[in-house]
């Protein structure tokens, strides 16, 4: 359940993200609310998350899902820059992620 959670606080943090650039600097009301919103979910998971998990790892793994998820996103919803390079740096955060998982780091 555990493992659940963060990945829900991750998912969160990429709404985060979004909302974030959406707020045009908290000018936007409807995108500012999206960002409180979802910074308390993505931090309340994570807390909770942490009960059960290394912080390490939990860190490590919540801070990629949210590194990844934003960039693909901004990638493809916002139009940002998918270079070759840009997309090999994703996919070597990602692994690092996956890596961290088998290394283990839940109890």
């Amino acid at each position: 359940m555990a493992w659940l959670m963060l990945i829900t606080a991750g998912l969160f943090e990429v709404a985060m993200a979004y909302s974030l650039k959406l707020s045009n600097g908290f000018s936007a009301p409807l995108p500012s609310l999206a960002f409180v919103v979802s910074s308390l979910l993505s931090f309340g998971l994570l807390a909770l998350a942490l009960r059960s998990l290394d912080v390490g790892t939990a860190y490590a793994v919540w801070t990629g899902i949210g590194a990844v998820g934003t960039a693909t996103l901004g990638m493809i919803a916002l139009g940002e820059d998918a270079s070759p390079v840009k997309i090999a740096s994703v996919l070597l955060i990602l692994a690092g992620v996956v890596g961290l998982n088998l290394a283990g780091g839940g109890h």
